[in-house]
Parts: C-alpha cells; sequence; structure tokens
C-alpha cells in the first residue's frame, strides 16, 4: 500500500508536483489508481467480513452467557475426524488450526504482494511503516511485561497483545459511520500485513511443540511439489485444494503450528503481472479466498472461540489479575503509543513531510484503532496459557475488554475529524467527467481539461439561454399595463 510517496501534494490544488530536490518525500500521500483501487476492492470484503465477525463474537458472548451456555461448551468439544492420522479434534481445535489457516493463506498472499508489487518492494517506502508495526508489536509486548512482572503474573502471554485484526477494525469504521481517507485505510493495512507477518514468526518460533521429523519432513516436500506444479503452469482447484489439505494436515502432524501451511503456500504464488494479464495468479486467488475467509472461516473462529463466561468478578478479574491487566494495557496504551511513537520517529529520521491535508492527531486516531487484536490475539492466548483453562478464558475476556476499549477511544478520535475526512473522501471520489477515473488523477491529462472544458461550456450555452429568456420575461413586466 502507497503510504510513503516521493510526490507532493499541493495543497491549494487537487495536483500533484515532482519533488524538487530540497523537497521531503510525503508520507501518506496520495495513492496511485492502481494501487487505490486493490485497496478499495481488499477493504470492502474485509469489511464485510468484519461486521460478520464482529456478529460471530457477539453470539459467541450469548451463548456462553445464558441459561444454554452447556450446550456452547459442547458444540465447540465435540470431536471429529480421522484419528488414525491424528485429526480426531474439537469443533473449536478445527476452527484455531483448520479455518484459521485459510484467514492465514490470504495473509500470506497479501504479504507476498506486498514484497514484490506492493508498498514493502520499495526499502525506503517499507522503512516507515515496518519501523511503525515493529514498534506497534514491540510496545505491547513491552507493556505486558513490565505489567505481568510488576503484579508477579506470568510473562507467557507477552505475544497476545501484539497483533491487530484489520476486519474488526474496519467493522468498528463501519459501525461508527467514519469515512477514513485512502492513505490512512492504507497505512492500517499496511500495519496489519506486518503484524501478520511477525506474528506468523512469533508462532512458528515460540508456540511449536515437540517436532515429529518424519510429518514435517513430508510437510516440506508436499509444499516443494505445490510450488513445482505452480511453475509449471499446472491449473485446476482439484489438483491444488487436495494437495493443500495434505500440507495442512502433515503440518498440524509435525508439531508446527498448522496455519504455517497456510502461510507458506500464500507466499508461493506469483503476485506479479506478466504481459496480458489483468490480474496475477496470487491477486486472482486471493479475491477468489478472501470472501471464504472473512466471511467464514475468520467468523466461525470467532464463534467457537470467543465464547468466554463475562460477570461482574470476571470483569474486575480483567483489572486485577496481572497477565489479563497487562492484555489490556498492551493492546490500549502499547499499540497507541508503538505505532504513533514509531511512526514519528521514522518520519522524522527519513525527513518525511506529513500529508497537509492530515494532522498527527489523524496518525494518533489510527494507531489507536490498530489496538484491536482479535483473531490472532485470541489464538495466541490459546497457545500461550493452553494449560490453564481458567487463565486462557480470562485472557480471551481481557482481548475482548481491551479491544472494545481501543475501539471507543479510536472512534472517538476519529469522530471528532470526521466532517474532514468526509470532504477528503469526497475529493479522491469526484468523477465530473464521468470517465470512471476520478478526477483528482487526471490532472496531468489534457484530454482530461479539454473534456471539462466542454462541459462547462455547454453549461455556460444553458445559461446563457436561461439568460435571455429571463431577461425577456423582465423587459415584458417591466412594459406598460
Amino acid at each position: 500500500m502507497r503510504v510513503f510517496s516521493d510526490r507532493q501534494t499541493d495543497p491549494r490544488r487537487s495536483t500533484t508536483v515532482a519533488p524538487s530536490k530540497n523537497q521531503r518525500s510525503v508520507f501518506l500521500g496520495r495513492l496511485s489508481l492502481p494501487e487505490r483501487n486493490y485497496l478499495a476492492d481488499a477493504l470492502r470484503t474485509e469489511t464485510v467480513g468484519g461486521v460478520l465477525l464482529l456478529v460471530a463474537a457477539v453470539a459467541a458472548l450469548i451463548w456462553a452467557n445464558t441459561p444454554v451456555r452447556e450446550s456452547y461448551e459442547t458444540v465447540r468439544s465435540f470431536h471429529l475426524g480421522p484419528g488414525s492420522l491424528g485429526l480426531n479434534l474439537s469443533v473449536q481445535h478445527w476452527a484455531a488450526d483448520g479455518l484459521l489457516a485459510v484467514f492465514f493463506f490470504v495473509a500470506g498472499i497479501e504479504l507476498k504482494r506486498e514484497l514484490v508489487a506492493g508498498e514493502l518492494r520499495d526499502p525506503k517506502a517499507a522503512i516507515l511503516p515496518v519501523v511503525a508495526a515493529l514498534c506497534g508489536m514491540a510496545m505491547p509486548a513491552i507493556v505486558y511485561a513490565l505489567t505481568a512482572s510488576a503484579g508477579g503474573g506470568s510473562l507467557g502471554g507477552w505475544a497476545v497483545p501484539t497483533a491487530t485484526d484489520i476486519a474488526f477494525a474496519l467493522a468498528v469504521l463501519a459501525v461508527i459511520g467514519t469515512a477514513l481517507p485512502s492513505a490512512l485505510r492504507a497505512f492500517l493495512l499496511t500495519l496489519a500485513v506486518v503484524d501478520d507477518l511477525f506474528a506468523i514468526l512469533i508462532i512458528a518460533v515460540f508456540f511449536t511443540s515437540k517436532l515429529n521429523f518424519a510429518a514435517l519432513g513430508f510437510a516440506v516436500v508436499g509444499l516443494a511439489v505445490f510450488w513445482v506444479l505452480l511453475r509449471k503452469g499446472v491449473r485446476g482447484w482439484y489438483v491444488y485444494v487436495p494437495l493443500a489439505v495434505v500440507n495442512w494436515a502433515l503440518m498440524y502432524n509435525s508439531g508446527v503450528h498448522a496455519t504455517i501451511a497456510g502461510v507458506a503456500m500464500g507466499l508461493m504464488l506469483r503476485c506479479t503481472r506478466r504481459d496480458g494479464e489483468e490480474h496475477s495468479p496470487g491477486e486472482h486467488i486471493e479475491h477468489l479466498v478472501r470472501p471464504l475467509s472473512a466471511g467464514l472461516a475468520v467468523p466461525l473462529f470467532a464463534l467457537f472461540s470467543a465464547g468466554v463466561a463475562v460477570s461482574g468478578g470476571a470483569l474486575s478479574d480483567v483489572f486485577s489479575r496481572p497477565e489479563t491487566l497487562g492484555v489490556v494495557l498492551g493492546l490500549v496504551v502499547g499499540k497507541a503509543v508503538g505505532v504513533f511513537g514509531g511512526t514519528w520517529a521514522a518520519a522524522r529520521f527519513t525527513r518525511a513531510e506529513l500529508n497537509p491535508d492530515l494532522k498527527w492527531p489523524d496518525v494518533l486516531a489510527v494507531a489507536s484503532l490498530a489496538g484491536i487484536g482479535f483473531t490472532v490475539s485470541l489464538l495466541i492466548g490459546e497457545l500461550a496459557f493452553s494449560g490453564d483453562a481458567v487463565l486462557t478464558g480470562e485472557v480471551k475476556a481481557a482481548v475482548l475488554v481491551g479491544s472494545l476499549i481501543a475501539a471507543v477511544l479510536s472512534g472517538t478520535l476519529l469522530k471528532l475529524r470526521d466532517n474532514k475526512y468526509k470532504r477528503l473522501c469526497e475529493e479522491e471520489d469526484r468523477d465530473e467527467d464521468e470517465d470512471g477515473i476520478p478526477d483528482i488523477y487526471e490532472q496531468d491529462n489534457p484530454d482530461y481539461h479539454l473534456r471539462m472544458a466542454a462541459k462547462y461550456e455547454a453549461k455556460a450555452a444553458a445559461h446563457r439561454k436561461l439568460a435571455e429568456v429571463a431577461a425577456g420575461r423582465t423587459t415584458s413586466d417591466d412594459g406598460p399595463a
């Protein structure tokens, strides 16, 4: 996503001008048209998925806190699958290890696209969002560690508050009705992509159980076969879907978290376009699979993971137990301070100027929005405290509470600038010549100005005729009776 531009926006006009040697690069500058279109398509799906995710989380909480809560436990603890293959898993386990593999598959494609065709392909442009994301993961971990240590709690949950849930964040924007300029949305999505990358590494390195090297070896062979078939141009879902399932099963039995298989296969897809291609294979597959991930896989995971008992005592425990308080403070304080501080420091280091249409409080609002850490935070919470069911439930409650506080805080900050955002979005979307391309991207196109001139000349001619008619009426009215 283009969040760091080498072109400057002239605040007096809707044009971009090439920088001189003495001009600085622009942070959160205007996106290129292809990036803007890709962003709009991706976020449209994520927003719908985020609303479904929100509904699923609320449904899980209601289900787990009503007289039928025993049925909730019965359903998510129900086991199914071939035991001979080591896959006789509970419904909750299938959701966490199976359905989330689809989510991480999409994350892998998204990351690959960013590395080869998006913001992260240019080291200079990647510095700022990467530094912001790293600080936005390091600071919550530090806040958690300090809080847990001060209270004598376990340090095992340090990674829980480090992730950002882009779908849930967009759902919050949809619910509160806040317009957000595309540059800020791109910045948020880039943060989430880098977050996903490091969350994957955290899961692979810190939450890998005892390794089964035979299964791991076969998983590597399966991934190699997947890669070779892609490079040979073999097509057909009936080839890749069964192979993907086999690779996932082997990875699960190897002791490495099964979602790593999804990431690995996503990273193998080609995300650069060749001559004659409207979309790369990676973009095409992402377009097909993203609705499945956002609309089904992640909401079902939320349904079977977010159901925790909520009571006055449980909520007070969230703020009194060091592990849970560390999660809440990590999401609310650590994320905001880390993302904003990292962004500001990186901008100073790279001598980047903030887009004159935006202010640093806008960056703080987005940094606060990044504190909504739902899907991956719940997953890491389950992994971090898998031996303690009570603490796992309390940490999940802390993730929900922290995400809710971050949502309210960021929503309030964004609402304060909502009128400004709406004007910026209207300017980005304006298409007066009705050619399907926003006018802001056609300021250097002579044909655009000729079309607009013809349009205004036609309007002027119509108004001249109306003026003549009105003048004739005035003369008639002023004449003798």
